[in-house]
């Protein structure tokens, strides 16, 4: 086990029943931006959630594979500590409570843990209780939690990856396959992607909107989540979800998102069923259809007690006189109400199913009047006697199913309240003649009381959380078991043919499910199975006989698509026998209660865990280190800075970033001299290499306004805009305020779309992924098309297809004057890949000559010697400026350049008026403003 100085980490399997609109890492967002462009995401969150800086998750991928209904789950997620000092993260998964987590590591700060499944050394009553609520065979439609927390170095990032399988089970007459969703964080890179292989064919496959109650099966309205591609053969699917972050904050900004739904059915035979063999395992699915239901006998037995009182009783109510009209004229009922009082509809008998007796019962149920304690004993053992009582008169003469339906919101308080009572009296009473299955709704439910009770008399059980749609739940609860088509299944195979084979003597046989059961051959080179089912329907017995070809399942015999070259993938038939007898193994344990028959129980059943990597009731998973991976050089990843939204290093994902430590604007770290810029008040300097010639110009803007100074939006796809910020002016100064540049940003449209904001603390990368790094380091980020290079404390640098380059300095105070402002400097270094269409405040002098003549002008219309002038006139695009000479400095005062000032704003030098030039907002890239397009 673990045990290392400054990281350690504890996982655990807990149970999460409820959905919580609250999240793991506290999220909050401003309208700043978003009340501008609403095409852009608010990058700024309030200055009290920036205190303090979180993990951020930058990856969460899911992948699920499907084989045969069989289905595989891998995610990873990957979370970075962007603080100095280490930090706790938790990593949250749900997963079906049907499924198996099989494998689970870690890779925090380049060290590597995997896990192991081992014995656990005591398994008793307390051990199965508390993970059973996980792992048992409870409500298929639950959904529980995985954990696992890590602390981080640093500046560091760590991996999770966790695995899971399942058999899906086949409900209303399709499978489901559920995938949660729920980063708890809005991610920049979140995909969903699901492979279905099945061989005997996809009839139907549809994606519900997602989910956002655990519990809901409403599926108003038809719309996919966004970004869901579907690509559909005969006996494939691929489904992916990967939203970006726009598309994810339009769902819900807290990172919940739900519950990504697929839904599938297959092509069946309508005989003895479909066969599959691979390696030596077989599955054998039974499904018949196009039969008539069984008669049911039916005992709803119902919690009246002071708790269910309000919402809980009401939608009981609710669904009870739905189900009463899915009743059919065969089928025979009755209706119990406990509380501490006993009250039964009809007394002593079954009625049938008719209006007047409909109307009955309805009226009954709407009397219900919650109050007093909770007698689960009274009302289990009533409504055995009711059936026993009819079964003896009446069984013997007709082919049926009985059931009893018990609902309850508590634990018991009245009568007898010993759990182990209850059962046995229940199990005496029952004797295996009729099943019973139960429903909790709420919290306050003994969940395991209603399993046991369910699972020892062939039921099942089904939670339901108390803030959803109960009256819908229980419907659809009822629908799963209010069709009976065969009782008494018996499915059976040649002795000499097979071995090891799983469960195949069931009770019942409802509608839209479907019975599975797994073997080992003892032959492997038959070419037949012979397969004999018997059964009962209505007043006659089904025997249904053939022999199956023993069709292998292939790895790569569906056209178009290849299974990954996986051990795991390669024996799913044999898995899928692990996971089925491993269930039933459990399920005995349950109900056996001989402590040596446990504990032999449990010695298979944990075997068997560990030969499949199983985690359950009797194994336990413990993660050990495997070495040190150096995944992410640890002198990389600390120089990254991150904060924000859906954010990804790339220096994670591979690509390179050179560092260096420079902290001055010297020689060796100067960017290539360029004239062409806006730096300072700000003043703008305009150069005409063709004409040897500099204009410089100001613009006394306000704060607030953005300027936009290069727009070759249509062509070369590059827009550049500043923003200006405010201070007062110094000592003695002419001026009553300064502005300077705060925020350059850059937009980049061609060949994909990226915005580059830059302030004098960092640069945010926002494209395919997005990246913050710090103006505090050197670091260089490239693709094919694009270069930012920082040297720290100095300049950013951005190459655009290796044509365009501009250069952003960086002016910071340590201790900044009243007047004093951290700001920007911005400078066109190379501007061959920008068009003869540019324009903006300085992009529309790229392509120009322009000419200085000195022209004489009498003073005050008098043309004497003594008032004739020598103006210095600036000609430029057919207009005429007065210019006067000037110098400037560039580059902190580096670089020194003479130039010809244009004043006034620029009024003449420029095309139109300097507002002309103001843009709504930082990425605005639009055309309406003036260009120097014909």
């Amino acid at each position: 086990m673990i045990s290392l100085v400054g990281l350690c980490f504890c996982f655990s399997l807990v149970l999460g029943n409820q959905e919580s609109e609250s999240n793991l890492y506290e999220f909050t967002i401003t309208n700043g931006i978003a009340e501008k462009v609403g095409s852009r995401f608010p990058r700024q969150v309030p200055y009290a959630a920036r205190r303090e800086i979180r993990p951020l998750v930058t990856d969460f991928i899911v992948k699920s594979t499907i084989l045969s209904r069989y289905a595989f789950t891998a995610v990873s997620c990957t979370m970075v500590n962007r603080a100095v000092e280490a930090k706790e993260v938790v990593f949250q998964m749900q997963i079906p409570a049907t499924a198996f987590v099989s494998n689970f590591s870690m890779i925090i700060g380049g060290r590597t843990y995997h896990s192991e499944v081992t014995w656990r050394k005591k398994t008793g009553e307390n051990n199965i209780q508390e993970y059973d609520k996980v792992i048992g065979d409870r409500g298929e439609n639950e959904m529980e939690t995985f954990n696992a927390s890590a602390i981080i170095p640093g500046r560091n990032k760590a991996v999770f990856l966790l695995k899971y399988e399942e058999l899906l089970q086949r409900r209303l007459g399709v499978y489901e396959h559920v995938v949660s969703v729920r980063p708890m964080q809005l991610v920049g890179n979140l995909l969903v992607e699901v492979n279905i292989l099945e061989t005997s064919g996809i009839t139907f496959l549809e994606v519900l909107p997602l989910q956002k109650k655990q519990k809901s099966k409403n599926t108003d309205g038809t719309a996919l989540p966004p970004s869901t591609v579907i690509n559909q053969t005969e006996n494939f699917a691929n489904i992916t979800f990967k939203p970006n972050v726009f598309q994810q904050a339009k769902i819900i900004q807290n990172g919940i998102l739900g519950d990504f739904v697929i839904r599938y059915d297959v092509r069946r035979e309508l005989s003895v069923g479909d066969i599959q063999v691979l390696n030596g395992y077989f599955v054998h699915y039974f499904a018949p259809t196009d039969l008539p239901p069984l008669p049911k006998n039916v005992v709803f037995v119902i919690d009246t007690s002071a708790s269910m009182v309000g919402t809980k009783i009401r939608q009981t109510k609710e669904a009870l006189f739905t189900i009463f009209r899915d009743l059919r004229p065969e089928d025979h009922f009755n209706i119990i109400g406990f509380s501490n009082k006993i009250k039964v509809w009809q007394p002593n008998k079954l009625v049938n199913v008719s209006p007047n007796n409909i109307r009955d019962a309805k009226k009954f149920v709407f009397g219900f009047s919650p109050t007093g304690g909770t007698n689960i004993n009274g009302g289990i053992q009533m409504a055995s006697g009711l059936l026993n009582d009819y079964l003896a008169n009446n069984g013997k003469h007709e082919k049926s199913v009985s059931l009893i339906i018990f609902l309850t919101d508590g634990q018991p308080t009245v009568g007898e309240t010993e759990s182990s009572r209850i059962l046995e009296n229940t199990k005496n009473s029952i004797r295996e003649k009729f099943c019973l299955f139960s429903i909790g709704i709420g919290n306050d439910v003994d969940s395991y009381l209603l399993e046991k009770l369910s699972l020892e008399n062939c039921g099942m059980m089904r939670w339901i959380s108390e803030d959803e749609d109960a009256a819908l739940q229980l419907k659809g609860f009822y629908d799963e078991i209010g069709t009976p088509l065969l009782s008494d299944i018996r499915i059976n195979y040649p002795e000499d043919s097979v071995e090891y084979i799983t469960q195949n003597m069931f009770y019942n046989y409802f509608n839209g499910s479907e019975i599975v059961v797994a073997g080992k051959l003892v032959n492997q080179s038959s070419d037949t199975l012979h397969v004999e089912i018997k059964a009962s329907n209505s007043n006659k017995y089904v025997i249904l006989e053939a022999d199956l070809k023993l069709d292998g399942v292939g790895q790569n015999d569906i056209t178009g698509y290849e299974i990954q070259d996986s051990t795991i993938y390669r024996n799913h038939i044999e898995r899928l026998w692990g996971y089925l007898t491993f269930k039933e193994l459990l399920t005995a344990w349950h109900k056996s209660d001989i402590d040596v028959e446990k504990e032999a129980i449990t010695q298979k059943a944990s075997k068997l865990a560990m030969k499949y990597n199983f985690v359950t009731p009797f194994t336990l998973l413990e993660v050990k280190e495997y070495g040190f991976q150096a995944d992410v050089p640890k002198d990389e990843s600390t120089s990254l800075y991150t904060e924000g939204i859906g954010q990804k290093l790339l220096t994670l994902q591979g690509k390179k970033v050179t560092q260096g430590i420079p902290s001055t604007l010297t020689s060796e770290n100067k960017p290539p001299i360029s004239k062409t810029s806006a730096d300072g008040d700000p003043h703008f300097v305009v150069d005409f290499p063709l004409s040897k010639l500099t204009v410089c110009f100001n613009i006394d803007g306000e704060p607030g306004d953005i300027l936009r100074l290069v727009s070759d939006h249509k062509h070369s796809g590059i827009t550049v805009n500043g923003e200006l910020i405010g201070a007062p002016a110094p000592p003695n100064g002419h001026k009553k305020q300064r502005t300077y540049f705060s925020r350059i940003t850059i937009i980049i449209n061609k060949p994909r779309r990226t915005y580059i904001e830059v302030t004098p603390s960092k640069v945010i990368l926002d494209s395919k992924d997005r990246l913050i790094l710090t103006c505090d380091k050197s670091a260089t980020v490239k693709n094919d098309d694009l270069m930012v290079s920082i040297a720290a404390k100095s300049n950013v640098t951005i190459t655009i297809q290796g044509t365009i380059s501009f250069v952003i300095l960086v002016h910071r105070y340590k201790n900044p004057a009243s007047y004093q402002r951290n700001h920007l400097g911005f400078y066109i270094a190379n501007s061959k890949g920008l068009s003869t269409n540019s324009h903006g405040l300085l992009g529309q002098f790229l392509y120009n000559e322009v000419k200085v003549t000195n022209v004489t002008i009498s003073s005050k219309g008098q043309a004497t010697a003594q008032s004739l002038n020598i103006v210095s006139m600036l000609k430029v695009r057919n207009r005429s400026v007065s210019v006067v000479r000037k110098q400037r400095k560039l580059y902190n005062g580096l670089h020194q350049v003479n130039c010809w000032f244009a004043k006034n704003n620029a009024e003449k030098l420029i095309d139109g008026i300097y507002r002309d030039y103001l843009v709504s907002h930082p990425f605005d890239c639009g055309s309406d403003l003036i260009t120097n397009e014909i």
